[in-house]
C-alpha cells in the first residue's frame, strides 16, 4: 500500500479546474486512441511471462543486460529494490555507459556458459549497446549463431536490431510501437529480463494496473493537485528534488531523472522553454549535503519524499555507551528502521517549516505491488504535467540532436 501525504495548498479556482479537466481530457484521449501505450502494459504484458515459459531457461543462471536510459534505468530501480525480498534471484549485469573502465571490470565477471545477453534497444541502434555488445562478443567468444540460444533481443519491430536478430535467429521481443523507451519498463523491455531473473513480474503488473484503473476511476485524485502544483508553480519552484529514505530507492530516483527530464523539458506550443528539473537524492546521507541548500538557499525547490514504514529488518542500534559521546545514548535500543523513518520525518518538518512545498509518499513495505504503484503514479503524474504544459511528453529533441552530432562527429573523426 501507498500512502499520500501533501504539505502545500491546492489551488481552487475555476482557472484550476480547467486546467487540471483539460489535462485529464488529454491523458483519456490518449488511452482511448491507443496513440500513448504504456497505459495499457500492466495488462498487455501479463502475456510476455507466458511466452518466456516456452523457452528453456535452466541453464542461465546470470543476466548481462546491454542497454542505456529507458533500456536500462527501470530494470536496475526493480532489480535493487526487489533483491532483498528475492534472494533466489539471478545475478545481473549492466552494461550501460561508454565507460572503458566499468566495462572492463564487468566483462571479467561474465560467465559465459551460465549467462544470457539481453541486447535492448527500442531505435535498434544505439550506439553504447552495439559498442558493449560488440566488445562481449569478442572478449566472451559467442558464436552469434551457435550461442543464439542465450541472446535475447527487445527492440521496436522492424528495427536494424530486429533485422540482425531475425538473421542469427535470436530470441526477440518487442516493444509496442506506441511506447516510448522511458516509459517502457513494463513492457518487453523490463518484464522479459526480470522475469527470467525470477522475480513476480505478474505481481508487480498487478499493481501497475490496479493504480492506473483506480486514477482512470477518479479515484487517486491526489495526483491531479500535485500536478497542478507542480504546474501552478513551475515558475518560482522550477526544481523539484525526490529525497528517498532507503539506498535501495538510489536507483528509482536516477529513472524518475530520465523520465522527468527527458518528458518535460520542451518548448511548448507558444515557444517557452518549459519543464522542472528532476533532482533525485537519499536520506540519511543527503542531509549532511543537500538540505542545506533547500533550507537557506534559494525558494526554487518543491520536495518529495520517499520513505518505507517497515523494512522487515529488526537490526538494532546495540546498548552500548560510548566514552564523552554519552548524548547518543537516546537511540540505544531502537531499530534502524525507528531511525531512518525518525530521520525522514524531522527533516520533512524542518522543510515544511521553512516554507518549502513539500509531499510525501509512504511504502508500508517494499513488494513488487507496491513497487508497480510507485512506477505508475510517476509516469501518471509526468503525463498529467506533459499535458498541462502542452508539450509533447514523449518525444526527445533535444536528445536526437546530440546523437546527430556525435554521429557525425565521430564519422569524420
Amino acid at each position: 500500500m501507498l500512502i499520500f501525504n501533501k504539505h502545500f495548498l491546492a489551488t481552487q479556482s475555476s482557472e484550476s479546474k480547467k486546467i487540471i479537466n483539460d489535462a485529464v481530457e488529454v491523458v483519456n484521449d490518449e488511452i482511448k486512441s491507443d496513440r500513448v501505450g504504456y497505459y495499457k502494459l500492466p495488462t498487455l504484458s501479463l502475456q510476455l511471462i507466458e511466452q518466456l515459459k516456452e523457452i528453456d531457461t535452466s541453464s542461465f543462471e546470470q543476466i548481462v543486460i546491454m542497454g542505456i536510459g529507458g533500456s536500462s534505468l527501470g530494470i536496475k530501480a526493480i532489480n535493487t529494490i526487489l533483491r532483498p525480498i528475492t534472494p533466489h534471484a539471478k545475478e545481473i549485469i549492466f552494461f550501460e555507459n561508454s565507460d572503458p573502465l566499468t566495462i572492463t571490470e564487468n566483462l571479467i565477471k561474465i560467465k559465459k556458459e551460465k549467462a544470457c545477453f539481453f541486447l535492448i534497444s527500442k531505435s535498434g541502434s544505439t550506439i553504447e549497446t552495439t559498442s558493449t555488445f560488440k566488445t562481449i562478443v569478442d572478449y566472451c567468444k559467442i558464436d552469434m549463431d551457435a550461442d543464439n540460444n542465450r541472446i535475447f533481443a527487445i527492440t521496436d519491430k522492424g528495427s536494424s536490431l530486429s533485422v540482425f536478430a531475425q538473421h542469427h535467429k535470436f530470441h526477440e521481443f518487442n516493444i509496442p510501437d506506441n511506447v516510448g523507451g522511458r516509459f517502457s519498463v513494463l513492457s518487453a523491455v523490463g518484464v522479459v529480463p526480470l522475469a527470467l531473473a525470477g522475480y513476480d513480474m505478474t505481481k508487480l503488473l498487478n499493481g501497475a494496473e490496479g493504480f492506473i484503473s483506480r486514477f482512470f476511476e477518479g479515484k487517486e485524485d491526489h495526483l491531479l493537485e500535485k500536478a497542478y502544483s507542480f504546474y501552478e508553480n513551475s515558475k518560482t519552484q522550477s526544481i523539484n528534488v525526490v529525497f528517498s529514505y532507503a539506498d535501495r530507492l538510489e536507483d528509482l530516483t536516477k529513472w524518475y531523472v530520465q523520465l522527468w527530464g527527458e518528458s518535460l523539458g520542451k518548448i511548448d506550443q507558444d515557444g517557452n522553454r518549459v519543464g522542472l528539473t528532476p533532482i533525485g537524492i537519499i536520506g540519511a546521507v543527503d542531509q549532511h549535503s543537500f538540505l542545506q541548500l533547500v533550507i537557506e538557499g534559494p525558494k526554487d525547490k518543491s520536495l518529495t519524499f520517499i520513505n518505507i514504514e517497515d523494512f522487515k529488518n529488526n537490526l538494532l542500534v546495540p546498548d552500548i555507551t560510548l566514552y564523552g559521546i554519552e548524548k547518543t545514548n537516546f537511540i540505544n535500543n531502537k531499530s534502524f528502521n525507528t531511525l531512518i523513518n525518525a530521520q525522514c520525518e524531522a527533516t520533512m518538518q524542518s522543510v515544511i517549516q521553512s516554507g518549502v512545498n513539500t509531499d510525501a509518499i509512504t511504502l508500508d513495505f517494499i513488494s513488487e505491488n507496491n513497487i508497480g504503484e510507485l512506477i505508475v503514479y510517476f509516469e501518471l503524474l509526468t503525463s498529467l504535467l506533459g499535458a498541462m504544459f502542452k508539450v509533447n511528453t514523449y518525444n526527445q529533441p533535444g536528445v536526437e540532436l546530440g546523437k546527430q552530432i556525435l554521429y557525425k562527429n565521430l564519422e569524420n573523426s
